[in-house]
């Protein structure tokens, strides 16, 4: 059976046949993790929308031990493939055929610097992440801001989709419910709040205010939902 964990702050563990893929891994100093990397032996994707240390996180560290392959822009995949690890770089665009099923990346507005030591490097621009595993279609929005191109992900027929609510950096809860207007997904699970300060928010008034048929998830860390 397939299914998919939240893990904490933007942190997805999805497994399905073809695929173990964490999206965002960002473990060591999430407050909300649930999960350390040395958890993670048998990774076949590790999936990144953006450069910042709380997205990209501990990608260097799981894909060296596992041998994951690292989706993710073109930048981060070269800063990342000089580092040993194993990439494939995609960019805003069509679909792209993986063994588990097909991802298409699609716009998001935020940056996506990769901070190491006291150094920043350009990390291209932002995505979200759109999953086809079997019929099944997660969007994981990354880091956002309300944008109009999410009215093009109502022609996906999104299943799943995760989504920014703790305002400041990303959409806040007025936003994210104008996001799910445009998007229609079928469930929706609301991401990246109460980590740490500035982006503090109530998933329940999120959820208590979802538009009607759309069924609204509040995932703790270490729940799952299968597909």
């Amino acid at each position: 059976m397939s299914m998919i964990r939240f893990l904490g702050h933007s942190v997805f563990h999805v497994s399905a046949p073809g695929l173990e893929g964490l999206i965002d891994p960002f473990l060591k100093g999430n407050d909300q993790a649930c999960a350390v990397p040395g958890d993670f032996e048998s990774l076949t994707h590790l999936f990144v929308t953006h450069g910042h240390g709380d997205h990209l996180g501990d990608t260097v560290q799981l894909g060296l031990r596992t041998g994951a392959t690292v989706v993710a822009n073109a930048e981060i995949c070269r800063f990342l493939s000089g580092k040993g690890l194993k990439t494939r770089p995609m960019y805003v665009g069509g679909w792209v055929s993986f063994p588990f099923g097909r991802v298409k990346f699609v716009p998001a507005i935020h940056g996506s610097g990769i901070t190491e030591g006291k150094e920043t490097f350009y990390g291209g621009v932002a995505v979200g992440i759109v999953l086809e595993v079997g019929n099944f279609r997660v969007y994981h929005a990354g880091d956002t801001g309300l944008t109009t191109d999410m009215g093009l992900l109502a022609a996906l027929k999104i299943d799943l989709a995760l989504l920014p609510i703790g305002g400041c950096y990303v959409m806040d809860i007025p936003d994210a419910l104008r996001a799910v207007e445009m998007i229609r997904p079928k469930r929706v699970v609301p991401m990246h709040y109460n980590t740490f300060p500035g982006i503090e928010a109530d998933p329940g008034e999120f959820l208590s205010a979802l538009p009607a048929g759309v069924e609204g998830i509040r995932l703790v860390p270490g729940e799952r939902l299968s597909f």
